[in-house]
Formats: structure tokens, C-alpha cells, sequence
């Protein structure tokens, strides 16, 4: 009983210490991404390991996850500073996707790759569900008959084959990367909502991934509370 008691009270200064989620649209930008040499052969994302493996353990947050975000966060802030994409928006939208990569047992490993492969539901008009017929004839997502969505960001096949980006050097533009994936968001969400510094800017970004306003809210609270080094 001792014991119990004793775990609650932990549980509970836990919980007490934690820093409140801010309000507010957009999200705080977090931890500034250290510079490093976007031009560097390979993986460049893993520059960023001290940082990201820093911010893990807080995060709930991948290490290789981490590092991607902040990387794409860096690229887009060269590319399109006019946009002003911070990191914790890609984690944010990220962390509902497919938990960083992690969702259904996948894993992430030291180079990017999400395995096994995520896919969503075929996208084949069942209630709650989009009809997209089969735009690539399965050799993106698998699935001849019907759309899917891929990878830990989530895209279909169409919008892949727009945006989709080689962030790791490898030569391949895989949606099954989370380097990648981070990256093409990066991209996907500037060009959709130009201006990601102002309410108007991050809000229409952000729901061209799901119009919902849950949806909306949802990758808000998960971005914020990365914003100021927590979990949601």
C-alpha cells in the first residue's frame, strides 16, 4: 500500500510539474534547430543528434524522427523563409499521422526508414472514408483498386508524386522515409499555406492534411507541447 501510495504521489508531482500547453495559432517554434551544413553528403539530418537526442526523452519523440523534422525545419528556412515552418508543426502533424512512425509496431530505424511500411485504409468511399480511385496502379501504395495514404506523413500517391523529395542523399524520393516524408511536408505545407507565421497561413496549411477542426486542434496541442519540451 506504502508503495502505491508512493506511486500516485510521484504520478501526481509528474503531472503537477508539467509546463501547461499554450494556447494560441500558430504553435511556438521549440528549441532553435542548431546549424549545421545542409549541403553535406549522405543523411545530413543525423548532424542534428545532439540536439534531437536532447529533446527525446521529453518529447516522447524518436531520435531519427526528431532529427528529420528539424532538418526539413532548417532546408524550408533557407528555401522559403517567407514560409516559417517550424519543426514542431511537422512533429505536430507527425505525431497524429502515424506517431512518428511508430504506428501499428512500426519502427524507425538509424536510417530514416519506417518498417514496416505504413498505409492507410483503401480510400474507397466507406462511411468516413474519401473515394480516390487508383491513380498509380498500385506501385506506390500496394493496392490496385484504390488509393492509399503512406508513409509517416501520411500522403496519397498523387500528392507524393508532386512533392515527393530526396532529403537523405540516397537518390530516391521514398515515402516510406521519415527524412523524406519530413521534408515533402515541409514543402506541401508552405506551398498550401504560404505564410505558416500568421493564424491564416497555419491554419489553411494544416488542413489541407484534414479539414477537420479536431484534426486541426489535435496536431495544435501536439505542436504546442513540443513547443515548450513535452509531450502532449
Amino acid at each position: 500500500m506504502l508503495i502505491g501510495l508512493a506511486f500516485v504521489a510521484l504520478v501526481a508531482r509528474d503531472r503537477h510539474d508539467l509546463v501547461d500547453i499554450p494556447e494560441g495559432i500558430p504553435p511556438g517554434a521549440g528549441i532553435a534547430v542548431p546549424p549545421i551544413d545542409l549541403d553535406a553528403p549522405g543523411r545530413t539530418a543525423g548532424q542534428l543528434r545532439s540536439w534531437a537526442m536532447d529533446l527525446s526523452p521529453d518529447l516522447g519523440i524518436p531520435i531519427v524522427s526528431l532529427e528529420a523534422y528539424g532538418y526539413a525545419a532548417a532546408v524550408m528556412a533557407r528555401s522559403r523563409p517567407d514560409c516559417g515552418i517550424a519543426w514542431t508543426t511537422l512533429a505536430g502533424i507527425a505525431a497524429i499521422e502515424s506517431k512518428h512512425g511508430t504506428y501499428h509496431g512500426s519502427e524507425v530505424e538509424a536510417d530514416g526508414k519506417v518498417s514496416p511500411p505504413i498505409r492507410g485504409v483503401p480510400l474507397d468511399g466507406s462511411p468516413g472514408v474519401a473515394v480516390i480511385a487508383d491513380t498509380d496502379g498500385g506501385a506506390l501504395d500496394g493496392d490496385p483498386d484504390y488509393d492509399r495514404a503512406m508513409g509517416p506523413f501520411q500522403f496519397i500517391p498523387e500528392t507524393w508524386k508532386r512533392f515527393g523529395t530526396d532529403a537523405n542523399g540516397d537518390g530516391f524520393a521514398d515515402h516510406d522515409s521519415i527524412d523524406d516524408a519530413a521534408l515533402t511536408a515541409g514543402k506541401y505545407l508552405c506551398v498550401s499555406g504560404g505564410d505558416l507565421t500568421s493564424p491564416d497561413g497555419w491554419q489553411r496549411a494544416v488542413k489541407t492534411y484534414n479539414q477537420s477542426t479536431k484534426y486541426l486542434l489535435d496536431v495544435r496541442n501536439a505542436a504546442a507541447a513540443y513547443s515548450v519540451g513535452r509531450a502532449p
